[in-house]
């Protein structure tokens, strides 16, 4: 039977790569904080994937987002988000959709996710204003000298990016 994120405490997961974190990512955990008591930002650790930014600097970025938040944990994972969700007590994942593609995706995960370990999904669409940010752009302009600080939240320690060093 599904928990459908009820408990004492309702802890979310937003799971992703967050390579870097941008506004975007930013306005979903902020838009899941209202429903949820505590969100853990679970940066994926794929050492298949080449990486822009290191692991290391990829969860101190996000942890200088929020530093003043006690309902904001963020941690690092490797293997099944299923297993990290477990262990950090979260019974929701939470995910932002941006376009039709990113729907079809994101709802075969949840019902994966729902199938295989009792975890449901809440997916909130993007805002139009940061829709069309993506880590992918981000980098792209980083890698070629352009300010990226109306694309990163205002708070983030900018020197963990690679490119600000």
């Amino acid at each position: 039977m599904t928990q459908n994120c009820k408990q004492d405490k309702r802890v979310a997961m937003f799971p992703g790569t967050f390579d870097p974190f941008t506004i975007g990512h930013e306005s979903i955990v902020t838009r899941a904080l209202a429903l949820f008591d505590e969100v853990v930002v679970a940066v994926v650790n794929n050492a298949e994937k080449n990486s822009f930014m290191s692991l290391d600097d990829r969860l101190n970025f996000i942890r200088s987002v929020y530093a003043e938040n006690p309902r904001v944990r963020v941690v690092a994972f490797g293997g099944l988000m299923l297993d990290v969700a477990r262990a950090e007590g979260a019974t929701c994942v939470v995910r932002g959709v941006r376009t039709v593609q990113d729907f079809e995706y994101e709802k075969n995960l949840g019902d994966i996710y729902r199938a295989t370990g009792d975890l449901e999904t809440v997916l909130l669409c993007s805002y139009p204003e940061v829709a069309f940010v993506s880590s992918t752009m981000v980098r792209a302009h980083l890698i070629h000298g352009y300010d990226v600080t109306p694309y990163l939240p205002k708070n983030a320690d900018k020197s963990f990016l690679p490119c600000s060093k």
